[in-house]
């Protein structure tokens, strides 16, 4: 029986029609174009695996494109960070280009949209442009300069480039529609005077087309197919259109544009203003804080690019926005850490535990595997000796039948080790207990064979040798807000929202092998959850995030 076919989604039923309609298959091709203005955040993941992962599925191009229009915010550092997050990501890009790349074109279609008598130079100030066009219920009152000469207009733009009139003074616009009820056909503008410096052409320019004029143009130009954006430009595709079909020459492919839902996750915000108020406020330490629903800051806690586009692939791609469950990315997590995390003992509220029968002086190294879900894991050796540290949870001086961890007179095994008994406590003056001394069955050694190591006892615990461990900060990490949407509230300031136990940080033991992990390696400290290490992380003071508990409740339909 053939596996049933997965059924397409509603942007590869666009493509597969296109195709059918006389698109050739080595005329597709897409890009992802991000504007270097901060860091890429989970709401871009989406856009990320959707057009590379077409880009995949039909075998082709995929161009990243930077469209930097606006000096006054974008930065070298940006475009570094976004060119990292996609390479982590796993995916590759055909060409790396920049709307800036396009200013001199823009600029002579500009002309060219004037000469037609399309595009005119106004000097009103931008507030009175946005006060013209009213709302789409009013008729727009038209621009005292929208009928101004052609050679007028072309002197006052070329002089406008050269840099002979202060910033905002004047702009150009196109002659398109002020009475249309699509407020972005009512005469946008399409140039602004800007004196500042871009990143890319240095002082070159002192005018900088407009979104909408350069986005739908650099899609021209490289011959996109299929220009694919969020659910807030679909007002923006008529624009889109009239631009295009303004440069459109017969032969050439035409790009379509066609929009998704974005994605908003519960717990979260993406907008950028926002974000980089986080960091302004030192809510958080930086673009890529752990607690941030950017990439890196998810590279950071110790998400994996797997999980990443695991997500994706449940969400779906979909023409309504609605509010996605951390719980579902983070369910993507553990699925995918459970795999690949290897298995490690860290003790982080420990307790120590003394086997008093055990010879002092003694040590011995134990195995115990990395991963059991992973064939050729493989194992390791671990130290063990006389004094152990155990979580303090894990004992009680009394308990019923159902706490399977170690009480006094009871039984429990050490995880890839020995069975030990319970025997006595010492408390501090307070009562508080200090040490927990025990005994072991010498003979019950994990894997040993003997008929000892086969007796069955109710409970397992990890633990970590004293004498060997090395001591870890731990991080553990929640959400960054108490609500599941911070910025619903318009009257409300987000900030009010800051969960205040968004990160704790504890100090614990580790096994000794922690000392050789890389920054970034996924580890599940057994029993307690997933981790990673951070690169605060020095040769004598190792740092460990929390990317997930051990376990959720969520099951994912």
């Amino acid at each position: 029986m053939e596996e049933e076919k997965k059924s397409l989604n509603f942007i590869e039923q666009i493509i597969e029609d296109d195709l059918a309609n006389g698109l050739k298959k080595n005329q597709i091709r897409f890009r992802f174009p991000p504007e270097p203005n901060g860091y890429l955040h989970v709401g871009h993941t989406k856009a990320i695996c959707i057009n590379f992962g077409l880009g995949e599925k039909y075998n082709a191009p995929v161009n990243l494109r930077f469209d930097d229009t606006n000096p006054e915010k974008e930065e070298q550092e940006f475009v570094d960070s976004i060119m990292k997050d996609v390479e982590w990501l796993g995916f590759k890009w055909d060409k790396v280009l920049y709307a800036s790349d396009y200013f001199q074109q823009l600029y002579d279609w500009a002309v060219q949209l004037i000469k037609e008598g399309k595009a005119y130079v106004d000097e009103q100030p931008s507030e009175v442009i946005t006060e013209q066009r009213k709302n789409p219920a009013e008729p727009g009152i038209e621009s005292p300069y929208r009928n101004r000469p052609v050679e007028e207009s072309l002197d006052l733009f070329e002089r406008m480039k050269n840099g002979e009139f202060e910033s905002g003074s004047m702009s150009l616009r196109a002659k398109i529609d002020m009475v249309s009820p699509n407020m972005n056909m009512r005469d946008p503008v399409m140039y602004r005077i800007l004196n500042k410096p871009h990143h890319r052409t240095g002082t070159a320019w002192k005018i900088y087309p407009m979104y909408d004029w350069a986005h739908g143009e650099s899609d021209y130009i490289e011959q996109i197919s299929h220009s694919l954006c969020s659910l807030e430009f679909e007002n923006h595709r008529p624009l889109y259109n009239w631009y295009l079909d303004q440069v459109y020459e017969e032969g050439k492919v035409k790009n379509k544009q066609r929009e998704f839902a974005r994605m908003n996750v519960s717990y979260m915000i993406t907008s950028k203003r926002k974000l980089q108020r986080l960091i302004a406020e030192n809510v958080v330490n930086g673009w890529d804080d752990p607690r941030m629903p950017t990439i890196s800051g998810m590279r950071r806690k110790g998400f994996t690019p797997t999980s990443i586009r695991n997500f994706i692939e449940k969400v779906g791609v979909a023409k309504r926005e609605n509010l996605i469950e951390l719980q579902l990315l983070e369910f993507c997590v553990r699925e995918d850490l459970n795999k690949v995390a290897k298995r490690v003992m860290t003790v982080v509220d420990p307790i120590k535990l003394v086997i008093e029968n055990y010879p002092e002086g003694q040590e011995e190294w134990l195995e115990t595997e990395n991963n059991p879900e992973q064939e050729n894991a493989g194992t390791r050796e671990i130290p063990f000796s006389r004094e152990l540290y155990i979580e303090r949870e894990d004992f009680k001086e009394e308990a019923n039948n159902k706490f399977f961890r170690l009480k006094l007179g009871g039984e429990v095994r050490l995880k890839s080790a020995y069975i030990i008994k319970g025997e006595r406590v010492e408390k501090d003056e307070n009562g508080n207990i200090m040490t927990i001394y025990t005994t072991y069955d010498e003979k019950s050694k994990s894997g040993s064979g003997t008929e000892e190591s086969l007796r069955k006892v109710k409970g397992t615990i990890h633990w970590v040798s004293a004498k060997h461990a090395i001591p870890v900060e731990v991080r553990n990490y929640d959400k960054l807000f108490t609500v599941e949407q911070p910025d619903a509230e318009k009257d409300v300031d987000f900030l009010n929202f800051i969960n205040p136990e968004s990160v704790t940080t504890i100090q614990g033991f580790a096994e000794p092998s922690l000392k050789d992990v890389a920054v970034g390696e996924p580890l599940q400290f057994q029993r307690i959850g997933y981790f990673t290490k951070d690169q605060d992380s020095t040769d004598t003071n190792f740092v460990f995030n929390r990317t997930v508990t051990l376990k959720d409740s969520y099951k994912p339909e």
